[in-house]
């Protein structure tokens, strides 16, 4: 046969997610759109209960987000000794096993915790901190959001644990100002404070110096010629030290151990639950990049959600206590200081708050 014959006589394979059912545990798929009620029989502990009768639980643990093989392995025979070899991961990287059997649901719990895996995250509690790759993997982080994750949950433990918060509450980390990690009750992210320091000698070997200029989200970067060669000067009076452009371009190196500062944002999320989409504001600054374990940062986030805890109504989302309470309550209430930075003044912000699926009249 011809190559071109054989060419033709390829079959397309169409590409795509696979079918998720042959995934899912048994009785979900029996089930499946005909659930009756759930409920929650202990902190960690889901219990699906359809209409035929069957009941389907569900054990909640959180896991090292970046896990070795050993540790997947463990998961799996921990799976195949209790939930009939189902289990899977949560967008949060909580591990979840489907247990038929309720006699299972205890001794799992057991051993699960055995080998340190918390279980918890359920109901109005704290969830596990959704993060940014860090130093691992990702190329352009300024701090590591896998050792502020780590150094946070080993303060929030007991919350991750128990379900005593007014709601549930969504932590993130973001290890540069691109923030990967989007819109939460309270956030973690880098600051940079200062413009890119720029290694004109390497900078027109290594960069596209059109895609750096258009990188810049407020045009504070442009060409020029320095010491003979091609290169890039930026604007420092509109630079907002966003980093994007170290992105595109290593030799505009951003990040520093002592001006690449930690920032606290709170009252984001994503549902349209009692109230629309909202994003994040500013609450404190210019925290120490402080490893291994971040203290000033732990500080700060224990105070906001000690007081969210004391004050806030039952169901009431962190932003929501904020709104109800004023600006003015919440700094006096978690103790935090108040700066004119604090104030927003973004010009488009009437656009971005206006984007939810709630009816306006």
């Amino acid at each position: 046969m011809s190559a071109q014959a054989q060419a033709t006589s390829w079959k397309t394979v169409e590409s795509g997610p696979p079918d998720p059912m042959k995934f899912l545990h048994p009785l979900a798929v029996k089930n499946y759109g005909r659930w009756k009620y759930h409920e929650r029989p202990r902190p960690g502990v889901l219990k699906h209960v359809a209409k035929s009768g069957d009941a389907l639980y569900t054990v909640r643990a959180g896991t090292t987000r970046q896990m070795t093989v050993d540790g997947i392995r463990r998961l799996c025979n921990l799976a195949d000794r209790y939930s009939d070899g189902y289990l899977r991961f949560t967008v949060r990287n909580n591990v979840e096993f489907l247990i038929s059997n309720p006699g299972n649901v205890d001794p799992l719990i057991g051993d699960l915790e055995a080998i340190g895996h918390p279980v918890g995250a359920t109901g109005n509690s704290v969830s596990a901190i959704a993060h940014t790759q860090g130093w691992l993997h990702c190329d352009i982080p300024a701090t590591d959001a896998s050792g502020v994750v780590k150094s946070l949950m080993d303060e929030l433990i007991d919350e991750f644990k128990r379900e005593e918060m007014p709601n549930r509450v969504r932590l993130s980390t973001s290890c540069c100002e691109i923030n990967c990690g989007g819109q939460n009750d309270l956030a973690v992210i880098i600051q940079h404070t200062r413009p890119p320091r720029i290694n004109h000698d390497i900078l027109n070997n290594i960069c596209e110096r059109p895609k750096v200029v258009a990188r810049c989200p407020t045009a504070a970067i442009r060409p020029a010629t320095v010491n003979g060669k091609p290169s890039l000067i930026v604007s420092e009076e509109k630079c907002i030290c966003c980093g994007a452009c170290f992105g595109a371009c290593p030799a505009m190196e951003i990040n520093h151990p002592e001006h690449s500062k930690l920032a606290v944002w709170v009252g984001g999320k994503h549902s349209n639950a009692r109230s629309k989409p909202t994003n994040m504001k500013l609450a404190a600054f210019g925290l120490p990049n402080n490893p291994p374990r971040w203290p000033e940062v732990a500080d700060v986030v224990k105070r906001i959600l000690h007081a969210y805890k004391e004050g806030g109504h039952p169901w009431e989302r962190l932003g929501e206590w904020v709104d109800r309470i004023g600006w003015k309550r919440f700094f006096e209430a978690t103790g935090l200081p108040f700066t004119k930075w604090h104030i927003d003044n973004y010009r488009l912000a009437r656009v971005s708050f206006n984007k939810s699926a709630h009816i306006r009249f």
